[in-house]
């Protein structure tokens, strides 16, 4: 019997060297390990800096997975990719990376564990998800908040000035 497929969907980012190559390896890495399936690619992405804004702007894009791994599996194996692209990893929390992978979506589940959350616990306030989010899956309904991705990406629009910049 083969195990069942998982949808999950991702974020994925980098602000340090070569962006748009260090995402494009990410989802190589991805597409080429035995338990991941990259089915969905968005649009790239230039985005500002969240949090600790004295650093350099961002790529970011989304990913639909197919996986038969759990969520503390895909978690383990972005963690492996994350550690493989940037050996020295970010200094401090929101600061640079070369490459940041966080699960977004894993099917319709609701998770909260010491060391995972889903559906990703910011991602509604967070143009630099939900606009990428959007190009792959604005129909989708966040299980907690029962809105689409669409009508979140809308209100934070309204309410903030956050600067997401399609790249050819």
């Amino acid at each position: 019997m083969t195990k069942p497929e998982f949808t999950a969907y991702l974020s994925i980012g980098s602000n340090k060297g070569d962006k748009r190559e260090n995402l494009n390896q990410a989802i190589d890495c991805l597409n080429c390990h035995k338990q991941i399936r990259v089915t969905g690619v968005s649009s790239f992405y230039r985005t500002q800096p969240q949090n600790f804004e004295d650093q350099d702007w961002f790529v970011n894009a989304a990913l639909k997975v197919e996986t038969p791994a759990d969520p503390g599996g895909l978690l383990v194996i972005l963690k492996q990719i994350e550690n493989s692209l940037d050996k020295e990893g970010k200094a401090f929390r929101f600061g640079p990376r070369i490459i940041d992978l966080d699960i977004i979506f894993f099917q319709d589940m609701v998770l909260k564990t010491d060391y995972l959350e889903i559906p990703h616990p910011r991602m509604q306030e967070r143009c630099f998800v939900l606009r990428p989010m959007c190009d792959i899956g604005a129909d989708i309904i966040h299980p907690v908040l029962n809105k689409t991705l669409g009508q979140l990406l809308k209100r934070i629009e309204k309410q903030r000035s956050q600067e997401v910049i399609l790249l050819d």
